[in-house]
């Protein structure tokens, strides 16, 4: 199909006429689909329905080293939920804590800390007069809201296909104290599905920061979340790499099973150097007593180990790819050629990140939710939720069946159509 730019002024209005005349045809048809977040479908919470049979009244509750899990304590979380969430994140049960069910919870506790307390002895950030953080973009909108909630201000760092821009990276932090941590999802990153190379990790663990207390926080939240057995990239130990370039406490990683088992009801975990762990703990300490231990024994008994949750997602992945699949397909022969927009194909995650014609995102996301379709706020990807360029859309094809994901694709393409000729109208 040949670029809607070639295309002249009354080819554009027939072409507009005729994509008028289907919207309002979809329209017609009252959908009721969300595609806003990467939310698991019901099929996919009933793949890990056995983990309920894991526990009974019946059942030892002594973890292996004869904590009673229906009592006090453990505030690192018993050995072999450490040992799972440690194989899980490659790395080691002594760097891991065990926490809740949630990781976004122990990120916020992490910039809530360094507000208050500081990092390691530093000053507290609520003491300086400026904080600032670097955010690879597009990203995940929840990192974002965290550091702003804090008043930090945020730098947007542009995502490469190997990963953020290095080279920005390392002029920032080594020019300025004020830096203070930048958000990382190094694994299939939220939207775009990209996974850092080995050089773009070694280089993170190698960054010479000017500011002693800045850190690097790893968000790998796709560790196993593969779409396709044959095709699985795998990315470095960060941890053991800051340790080899003698940068150990520079990093916090992050991951949990809340798309593994149960959303909401999972387990999430903190790996880290000894000395972070302690000044973590310091905190903890304080914050409570001890987390769900039996939820995180039912979460060892039932995966077992790393080849237990491997086997757990190819079921996870069976049920994700095909809307993948049916996403990008139809992408490719809607829109291809067209000039419209360019958008990359994940070997794994949550998410299809969509880059528009500049100036277009907002329309098209508002144009899909007046038909029916709600995708993520335009601009959500992005600090502040300002897209300088309006273009990146972020797409979830977790939550819907596939049939419903084949009718929202293919209201978006039409909506992104409409919206594309509608500005190149105006510019004729």
């Amino acid at each position: 199909m040949d670029s809607y730019k070639q295309l002249s002024k009354d080819e554009l209005l027939a072409m507009k006429t005729e994509l008028e005349a289907s919207y309002n045809e979809k329209k017609a048809l009252n959908l009721k689909l969300d595609m806003s977040r990467g939310k698991p479908s019901t099929k996919q919470l009933n793949v890990s329905m056995g983990i309920m049979d894991t526990l009974s009244s019946e059942s030892s509750l002594l973890a292996t080293d004869g904590t009673d899990c229906r009592n006090y304590g453990g505030l690192d979380g018993i050995p072999e939920a450490r040992q799972l969430m440690a194989e899980m994140m490659g790395t080691l049960p002594d760097h891991v804590i065990v926490f809740g069910n949630a990781s976004l919870t122990i990120m916020y506790d992490a910039i809530s800390r360094s507000y208050t307390h500081g990092v390691l002895g530093s000053t507290p950030w609520c003491k300086l007069d400026c904080v600032k953080f670097l955010c690879p973009v597009p990203g995940y909108d929840r990192h974002f809201a965290i550091t702003e909630r804090f008043g930090i201000e945020m730098i947007n760092i542009p995502m490469t296909d190997e990963g953020p821009d290095m080279d920005m990276v390392e002029k920032l932090v080594s020019s300025d104290a004020a830096i203070k941590g930048i958000w990382c999802v190094p694994k299939y990153s939220n939207p775009q599905g990209i996974c850092y190379s080995d050089e773009t990790v070694r280089r993170f663990a190698n960054l010479k920061p000017l500011a002693e207390d800045f850190r690097i926080y790893w968000d790998n939240a796709y560790a196993i979340h593969h779409l396709y057995e044959d095709n699985q990239p795998e990315i470095l130990d960060i941890i053991s790499e800051c340790e080899k370039a003698g940068n150990p406490d520079m990093v916090y990683e992050f991951a949990s099973t809340s798309k593994v088992s149960f959303s909401g009801a999972g387990i999430a975990a903190l790996a880290t150097s000894p000395a972070n762990l302690t000044d973590v703990k310091n905190q903890l300490s304080i914050q409570t007593i001890g987390y769900d231990k039996l939820n995180q024994l039912r979460h060892a008994r039932f995966f077992k180990n790393l080849d237990g949750l491997r086997a757990h997602m190819k079921k996870h992945a069976d049920v994700m790819r095909p809307k993948f699949e049916i996403v990008l397909d139809i992408l490719d022969i809607e829109l291809s050629g067209t000039g419209t927009g360019s958008w990359k194909k994940p070997l794994g995650g949550y998410f299809i990140s969509f880059d528009s014609m500049n100036g277009c995102a907002k329309k098209i996301v508002e144009k899909c939710k007046e038909a029916g379709v709600v995708l993520t706020n335009a601009g959500a990807t992005y600090p502040y939720g300002k897209d300088p360029d309006d273009k990146n859309i972020r797409i979830a094809p977790s939550f819907p069946s596939p049939e419903e994901m084949a009718q929202a694709t293919e209201l978006f393409v039409l909506c992104v159509k409409l919206v594309s000729i509608e500005k190149l109208l105006e510019e004729k």
